[in-house]
């Protein structure tokens, strides 16, 4: 199937890199262009990252190498692969895959990896999967570094990192890392798509959001101005008076991650989900158990079925050397997500750090996302106080109004229009223009 490959010279040896080659893949029913590796990193003495390493479809000499991260904390990057912007899709049969037209290897060589450790695939010979910010950068370099030993010859490709969701805090901690290590990367941007980047901002943003969105009424309205705003300034993060509006974007059955798109799946079915918004609603959630509020039916609305049947067939963990003794692979780890402490609020000072340092970075948001919404990513690059050099404008993607977006020096903030949290799922050609457009350092 993959005979094409042994033409394929830009890589040395087969041989070389045999170990952890993926040369069947059960459910194909195409020949692709491209190579691929699923594996190994070595995160630390016991701690191994599972990879999965696609190369570009069109020079991949030549072209961009793009790590891309999912968030959680504690949700694998695997979902980005099969339902995003990887090279194929699973069917919802969870039996075929078929090729994914706007696949981010088309363009450049990416790969993904399941980060920390007791994240998918990825495991702890100790099984202590207690970690912190910090920690997950420092592993995540380190499982950088062991991936350009296997691969040297992509060490001196123009490199970008993705994060997505949190990722909007493992993209910049890792970032920075990388910007200030000892290992010779050719590093040149960073990309945070619907990411948390600042606490505060991001729970504030959302009265707001939900307001505008007509999710509250006037009544709801008028209680909150009365109990969270003086002379014209509101404080909507820090109050308990907010609970009946985030019980109605969090409890009520909307899609969190899509505003207009139906909640699929079952309520409340996974813990996964249900973790991610403790995280990103941490003090919010306090004030709901302090009023004996149930946070367990935070609605998951995502279906990932297809590719957990998939990924735990036996034939499949096999093609992709996953060792029999590890469990079942599922979308997000509840004992990661428990054991998580979240160091920083806010990453103000790291963005500042990485863009001094000329460093270019994206921010993007798909506008009708409620998980990390547009508005509070909006807020918080403009609080960089960056000068901006470009108006407040909009972007076209086949021929259609895809967005919009504003430039501050090498920082872009860019909005696509109508796509929930999953951007490149859910606007996958706007997503792949504006993918190539960062990368290029060309026009949106």
């Amino acid at each position: 199937l993959f005979s094409l490959f042994l033409t394929l010279p830009f890589l040395g040896s087969r041989a070389h890199y045999a170990p952890d080659e993926v040369t069947y893949l059960p459910g194909m029913t195409f020949k692709p262009n491209y190579r691929q590796w699923s594996g190994y990193l070595q995160a630390r003495p016991g701690k191994f990252f599972h990879y999965w390493f696609v190369t570009s479809q069109r020079d991949p000499v030549k072209d961009p190498l793009v790590l891309w991260l999912n968030g959680g904390p504690g949700c694998s990057s695997l979902d980005g692969f099969l339902s995003e912007n990887g090279p194929f899709h699973v069917n919802d049969d969870g039996a075929t895959l078929y090729e994914n037209p706007f696949s981010w290897n088309k363009i450049a060589n990416v790969l993904y990896v399941e980060s920390p450790a007791g994240v998918g695939y990825s495991y702890s010979d100790d099984k202590n999967y207690a970690t912190d910010d910090d920690q997950v950068a420092e592993d995540n370099y380190r499982a950088l570094q062991s991936f350009f030993a296997k691969f040297p010859k992509f060490a001196q490709n123009d490199f970008f990192i993705f994060g997505e969701s949190y990722g909007g805090i493992y993209a910049p901690t890792l970032s920075l890392r990388v910007a200030t290590g000892a290992a010779t990367i050719n590093f040149k941007g960073f990309a945070v798509g619907n990411g948390i980047t600042s606490f505060a901002l991001n729970k504030q943003s959302l009265i707001y959001f939900g307001y505008y969105h007509g999710l509250f009424g006037e009544d709801l309205w008028r209680d909150l101005n009365i109990n969270c705003c003086d002379k014209g300034s509101c404080n909507f993060y820090n109050s308990s008076s907010v609970g009946v509006a985030f019980g109605i974007v969090y409890e009520s059955g909307l899609n969190e991650y899509a505003l207009y798109l139906n909640c699929e799946g079952v309520r409340g079915s996974h813990k996964g989900y249900e973790r991610t918004m403790t995280h990103l609603f941490k003090n919010y959630m306090k004030q709901w158990l302090t009023h004996k509020v149930s946070v367990a039916h935070v609605p998951p609305c995502i279906n990932s079925t297809a590719q957990m049947n998939w990924l735990n067939r036996g034939d499949v963990r096999k093609a992709l050397h996953i060792p029999d003794t590890l469990p079942p692979w599922d979308l997000c780890s509840d004992e990661v997500g428990e054991q998580y402490t979240t160091l920083y609020p806010t990453m103000k000072d790291v963005y500042l750090k990485l863009l001094s340092l000329g460093l270019r970075g994206l921010v993007y948001n798909g506008d009708t996302d409620m998980a990390c919404n547009f508005l509070g990513d909006q807020w918080f690059v403009e609080d960089l106080g960056l000068k901006e050099t470009t108006k407040y404008q909009l972007w076209i993607s086949d021929d259609q109004i895809a967005g919009f977006y504003q430039q501050f020096g090498n920082l872009t903030f860019l909005t696509v229009k109508g796509a929930g949290h999953m951007v490149p799922q859910w606007a996958p050609g706007p997503a792949f223009d504006m993918f190539q457009s960062f990368l290029t350092n060309g026009s949106y």
